[in-house]
């Protein structure tokens, strides 16, 4: 069994959406802020670039993302990436949840590229999400391009929507899993994935 850690991908930049600038510069004075204030004058550009980045999943696809990084290796033990640094936008409020992403495949002669783990993470969850659907999505899209014997992503997260309105609680987490194949119809590789990642889980497992 081979496990990794990987931390977070470096963003990039891009050129602001000139209605997204126009839409914050509302938003601005619709809370009664002077968007001409010295300090507000190009905080609508700044906001548009930034939510294009967090939602450039919505322009990328898994073919593009892997871009020939299957290889044929015999392999077929588990191969588990986990403490990927996870950031979205819930779609409820459109306030971020961040965590981190535990991944694990049992390849069947089919490897990927590790880097190519953490992209497929980061493209689902640059789009409006719910953190339910994000852990089956990353899930899904593995076990389709791999074929694998199984798959297992666990996520662990915090959300600003509980934690600075609603319900006010800024110490609880959300954990969701997905299993696939041979994780979810054996419980003893399943108990191996959870123990492999137990010491990265915000609490002990059982």
């Amino acid at each position: 069994m081979k496990i990794y850690h990987v931390e977070s991908i470096e963003d990039g930049t891009t050129n602001a959406d000139p209605k997204l600038e126009y839409i914050y510069t509302q938003i601005l004075e619709a809370i009664g802020e002077d968007p001409a204030r010295a300090g507000l004058l190009r905080t609508p550009q700044r906001a548009a670039k930034a939510f294009q980045f967090l939602m450039q999943g919505y322009h990328e696809n898994v073919a593009e993302i892997l871009n020939d990084a299957i290889f044929d290796e015999e392999y077929d033990e588990m191969v588990i990436v986990k403490d990927i640094e996870c950031y979205s936008l819930c779609e409820h409020h459109l306030l971020p949840f961040f965590g981190k992403c535990h991944v694990g495949y049992i390849p069947r002669k089919k490897i990927i590229g590790l880097s190519k783990i953490p992209r497929v993470v980061d493209m689902f969850a640059r789009r409006l999400q719910v953190q339910e659907r994000l852990t089956r999505q990353i899930a899904e899209a593995l076990q389709e391009v791999l074929n694998p014997a199984g798959v297992a992503v666990v996520m662990e997260a915090q959300h600003l929507c509980m934690m600075v309105r609603g319900v006010q609680k800024q110490h609880s987490q959300t954990m969701t899993n997905v299993m696939l194949g041979e994780f979810r119809d054996k419980s003893s590789t399943r108990a191996e994935f959870m123990r492999s990642i137990q010491m990265s889980l915000g609490h002990k497992t059982v």
